[in-house]
């Protein structure tokens, strides 16, 4: 699916990410998890195509396809290869309608149609009733919902999401993770989530990597994250 290896980034003089290797099995929810600014959103810009890296390799494989090498690619066409983004902070298009923000994330996906795939308002029906509502007019939560719909109406293979459960009750993050569990067992996705506190959506993941100044210090099954890797890489 995705692999990192040995990846380096600096800003200007200052070294970033540091020999960071990840891999990201096929159909799994990992979490990659820290404290503010130990390189997480720098980490998936790296992915996306946002940034450069100095050294490393990140490598991207379809299902019954030959590996690619993810970094000779723009970032405008990384989206295409199958790789689905929702980023911290949801930025929908505030003027647009539902529906609008839907269409509009079409154009960049591998399917050029503007036909969106029936998993999205099965997922969120209730953006199927609010289709014709601007999206600055919806709540925050269905704000996420929209940004995560507009990730899926590209039919990714890799959803990439940061932060999304943000400042929300609990409800909506119980939710969020309902939805994590569908679209790992039901369509088939995998999931990087970026989160840099705990509890996580109930029940959703499967593993977890862990960074601390650049560097990944643990990584595993979420059952070995111990608390001594909490208090000692996530307590605030």
């Amino acid at each position: 699916m995705l692999r990192m290896q040995a990846v380096n980034q600096f800003y200007g003089p200052k070294h970033i990410l540091r020999d960071i290797s990840m891999e990201l099995p096929r159909g799994t929810c990992t979490y990659l998890l820290g404290r503010n600014g130990v390189g997480k959103t720098t980490l998936i810009n790296c992915i996306m195509g946002h940034l450069p890296i100095a050294s490393g390799r990140i490598s991207w494989q379809l299902s019954g396809e030959a590996e690619l090498d993810l970094l000779i690619y723009p970032v405008e066409e990384r989206s295409a290869l199958g790789i689905g983004y929702v980023p911290q902070g949801r930025q929908v298009f505030s003027q647009l309608s539902v529906v609008e923000n839907l269409r509009v994330a079409l154009l960049a996906g591998r399917n050029k149609s503007n036909r969106i795939p029936p998993m999205v308002y099965e997922l969120f029906p209730t953006l199927y009733a609010m289709r014709d509502q601007r999206a600055g007019d919806l709540t925050g939560s269905d704000q996420q919902q929209l940004a995560i719909a507009r990730a899926l109406v590209l039919q990714p293979e890799l959803l990439i999401l940061d932060e999304p459960t943000g400042a929300f009750q609990p409800s909506v993050v119980a939710q969020i993770g309902r939805n994590f569990r569908q679209l790992q067992h039901e369509f088939g996705l995998t999931l990087l989530v970026v989160e840099q506190q705990l509890p996580f959506p109930p029940g959703a993941g499967d593993r977890f990597c862990l960074l601390e100044g650049g560097c990944n210090v643990a990584q595993g099954t979420l059952d070995e994250l111990d608390d001594s890797l909490i208090q000692t890489y996530l307590a605030v």
